[in-house]
């Protein structure tokens, strides 16, 4: 593991919000689990909660904590996408907050294709929470030199790398309908 993904896991063990690069843009992110840091970086992005959240993994065993058991079907059809830069909205397990889900019953979760960003996953140990690096309604950050730009000291490291050759973020599909949400 590189000295800069340590890093990353240093401040993310800490609770604190870092920027990585990720199949697109820019991503923010924390530990899916410190309610306050979410509840930072939602202030930081000037985003209103209820939109939820994307997680991003190594695996899809990192996903499993914060989704309900599916069907062979929809895992089928899911695993068929990843890795790769489809989002899936899957149905969230009932304690997983609404600061990660919005004002669904499902979860936006995707297995990383950027092998830097999966690389900071399996050294983190499980999923991250992956936001565009923006404050809402701004185009994201595609380079480390623009996150701090926009951010400046309100992020606390951003992992350097370069970002993946797509030129728009995830697709975004639900699984129970296969219905495309954002293309």
């Amino acid at each position: 593991m590189n000295d800069d993904i340590q890093t990353a896991v240093k401040y993310l063990n800490a609770g604190e919000i870092i920027a990585y690069p990720t199949e697109a843009v820019y991503g923010l992110g924390c530990d899916p689990h410190n309610l306050n840091t979410i509840k930072r970086l939602l202030a930081i992005k000037q985003r209103e909660w209820h939109k939820g959240l994307i997680l991003i993994a190594a695996e899809f065993a990192q996903l499993t904590p914060f989704i309900l058991p599916l069907s062979s079907e929809i895992l089928q059809r899911v695993q068929a996408t990843w890795p790769g830069a489809v989002t899936w909205l899957l149905p969230a397990r009932p304690e997983v907050s609404e600061l990660l889900r919005g004002n669904s019953d499902k979860i936006a979760v995707r297995v990383t294709a950027h092998s830097q960003a999966a690389a900071l996953c399996r050294a983190w140990g499980g999923a991250l929470i992956s936001t565009s690096a923006n404050v809402s309604t701004q185009s994201p950050a595609t380079t480390a030199s623009q996150v701090q730009q926009i951010f400046g000291n309100s992020i606390d490291y951003v992992l350097r790398g370069e970002i993946g050759d797509r030129t728009r973020p995830s697709e975004i599909r639900d699984a129970l309908t296969n219905q495309v949400i954002r293309s």
